[in-house]
């Protein structure tokens, strides 16, 4: 069975504003191991399952597209935002 996880993602550090705050990206998790290619030393494997990442603009979006294809899936929460306030003269203490 193929396992998905749905992940809130999260903000980029170089972002200030929240237009994409919000949305949702549904994965799917590898069900082979990796294995080192005997000529070149990479590591790779049959399964291209984990190349596929869907966005959505909601949580009940993406859990209802997993729900509809049989997918088993599990949530991961974003982490939380820390905000670290200075003025710009804190860059120079």
């Amino acid at each position: 069975m193929t396992v998905a996880r749905i992940s809130q993602l999260d903000r980029r550090t170089t972002q200030s504003g929240k237009a994409n705050a919000g949305r949702w990206m549904l994965e799917f998790e590898r069900a082979d191991p990796l294995r080192a290619d005997p000529l070149t030393g990479w590591a790779g494997s049959n399964d291209t399952n984990p190349q596929v990442r869907l966005n959505f603009t909601s949580k009940a979006a993406a859990i209802a597209y997993a729900k509809r294809h049989g997918l088993a899936f599990h949530l991961v929460p974003a982490g939380p935002v820390k905000l670290k306030l200075q003025t710009y003269a804190d860059n120079f203490r």
